[in-house]
């Protein structure tokens, strides 16, 4: 089992959460929600454990395929639903750019690997309804897209 800590140490809805190895995330809400800006919102912190999981799983399996990789950026774009509560992830959209000597058709199957197999952050937001694109570019040219 995995055990988080969290304490609330700023304001009303400023959190700082730790793991068991002692790492720290703080966490609020928005002013307009009557938080302080003090960190990460709970739902975005979720799209960047998404984000952190399929990098890696990317990052591995090119790793393995011998694939060097000198530069690896990732957006991704979320919309939440309306009108219900709890407002889910609705609609989330990943772009992989990945820079160095890379096979485009490696970067694509290792993505899709990720996405489809290992991310379980992926797999989670899928069992709530949430639709997944991605897409992939090696040194600035698409090589695979979801959309």
């Amino acid at each position: 089992m995995i055990r988080i800590e969290l304490d609330r140490i700023s304001g009303d809805f400023g959190f700082e959460a730790k793991d068991t190895s002692g790492h720290t995330v703080r966490l609020d809400s928005s002013p307009e929600s009557g938080g302080a800006n003090f960190g990460v919102r709970p739902m975005q912190m979720l799209l960047m454990g998404l984000g952190g999981c399929s990098g890696m799983d990317i990052v591995s399996i090119l790793n393995k395929q011998r694939q060097t990789i000198e530069g690896f950026h990732m957006t991704i774009d979320g919309q939440r639903e309306t009108g219900k509560e709890p407002t889910l992830w609705e609609v989330v959209h990943i772009h992989f750019a990945l820079k160095g000597p890379i096979d485009p058709d490696k970067a694509k199957k290792a993505c899709e690997l990720s996405m489809d197999k290992y991310c379980s952050v992926a797999a989670t937001l899928r069992e709530a309804r949430c639709t997944i694109t991605w897409e992939v570019s090696v040194n600035d040219e698409t090589a695979y897209s979801t959309i």
